[in-house]
């Protein structure tokens, strides 16, 4: 197998991977946001009930940390792919298993307790998934490509959620009146055939370049990959959880928070809510490729920093369309929230990779992700409900889309270019040629 077939396949397998894994984890927000009050938190109201279910929602995020620190120490010491197949099967058993989950009125108790350590089994599974996807394809990546490859990945969680939210819209026209007692079920249970399909692709593709260098040439991994990372890189790693911010937590404003507040604040059907969460995705996967291709021309800071102003400048007129309650505008809304979410988050995977060495990329790369995630994707839409409760006004939701891009563009102000440094280094400051570092 040459070069360029080695590449393809990493990006498709790293592609299908991490789309099927972002299904796995997306319908749960999904449903969180639209039937679990009712299947699992019946007892409260319905604000209650979905303030508690987006709280189990955030608890798969704060797990996200810790699958970076286990899988990440196994991949820079075993390899990349070995820990992406693991990752992947145990995503699937703990969605399929949510599916399987008897009711409140069925079990009492037992079923909100079953529910958070299946959503805690998979956040432990997505934080060590990411890091290893982005390095498969990123590693593999042919000359001045990295950022486009290193996207491929990212594009997995719009498309994720966009396969999710087809399959939760059809399921939920389809089953009518019964998707609450037992349709929401089924989108979970379809997790096991896509889980099967993934692994198969992902068996098919080599170790990656980069790490089967390593193994060669300085015949050691790192021992402790965690440690040497906060010892030798605490700045960058700070520095990556804030240019996280973001894309992890502007992501749940539009995909996650957006549908409970149109349709529990704002009356709109879930149908038209769904719709729009479609038309998001769809320019989310367009602003993904599309900045990661021109960041590869021109850097990965100039063309971040340029999103991350225009999400600070959209934030509030996001919500004044979406308020009108007219469904084009909602939808042309989430277009344009998708493509800026898309750009930024697109760019990360390549950043990211780009920022450590290779012996501690697995861990350094997904600890300032995972972290990110845990404490700003997680937990947004809960703070983001409790906050316009509070408030009886929507602007809390704006301002906190708007806080969490300025803190990103502050961290890559500060971060160095990374699109010119070298991938293959294995000691810090070797090859330091432009040309080089494109290979």
């Amino acid at each position: 197998m040459n070069r360029m077939q080695s590449s393809r396949k990493a990006g498709l397998a790293s592609l299908v991977g991490t789309t099927i894994e972002w299904y796995d984890f997306q319908i749960y927000g999904l449903s969180a946001a639209v039937v679990f009050s009712t299947v699992f938190f019946p007892e409260v109201s319905t604000l209650a009930g979905t303030l508690a279910s987006f709280a189990v929602f955030a608890l798969g995020f704060l797990a996200r940390p810790l699958g970076g620190i286990i899988f990440g120490h196994f991949g820079d010491r075993a390899g990349r792919k070995q820990i992406l197949l693991i990752t992947l099967l145990l995503m699937g058993i703990s969605t399929f298993a949510v599916g399987v989950i008897p009711s409140y009125e069925t079990i009492g108790a037992w079923a909100p307790i079953l529910l958070v350590a299946m959503r805690l089994l998979g956040g432990i599974a997505l934080g060590g998934e990411w890091g290893g996807a982005v390095l498969l394809s990123v590693e593999h990546a042919p000359p001045g490509k990295r950022g486009f490859y290193g996207a491929l990945p990212q594009v997995g969680s719009p498309a994720g959620f966009l396969l999710a939210t087809t399959v939760f819209a059809i399921v939920t026209a389809a089953t009518g009146d019964a998707f609450e007692t037992w349709g929401w079920r089924i989108p979970f249970l379809l997790s096991g055939v896509l889980v099967a399909v993934g692994l198969f692709i992902r068996l098919a593709v080599p170790e990656t370049p980069v790490f089967a260098e390593i193994r060669e040439k300085v015949q050691h991994t790192a021992s402790a990959p965690l440690i040497e990372v906060l010892r030798n890189h605490p700045k960058t790693v700070m520095l990556g959880i804030g240019a996280f911010a973001v894309s992890s937590g502007g992501y749940y404003v539009y995909a996650t928070y957006m549908v409970a507040y149109g349709k529990n604040d704002l009356g709109i059907s879930a149908t038209t809510m769904l719709i729009g969460g479609i038309v998001f995705a769809c320019c989310a996967i367009v602003g993904n490729l599309t900045s990661a291709s021109v960041s590869d021309r021109i850097g990965r800071r100039p063309v971040f920093l340029t999103m991350a102003l225009f999400t600070i400048l959209y934030a509030f007129p996001l919500f004044w369309l979406v308020e009108t309650e007219v469904a084009v505008l909602i939808w042309i809304a989430q277009g344009i929230g998708g493509f800026a979410n898309g750009s930024l988050y697109g760019l990360m995977g390549s950043l990211s990779a780009e920022m450590f060495e290779p012996h501690i990329r697995y861990t350094g790369a997904s600890l300032g992700q995972q972290v990110s995630a845990g404490l700003v994707g997680g937990t947004t839409p809960m703070i983001v409900t409790a906050m316009v409760a509070s408030a009886g006004h929507s602007w809390p939701a704006p301002a906190w889309l708007a806080l969490l891009a300025a803190v990103s563009l502050l961290c890559v102000l500060v971060l160095p270019e990374t699109y010119n440094k070298p991938i293959v280094a294995v000691e810090k400051g070797d090859a330091t040629s432009s040309e080089a570092a494109r290979t």
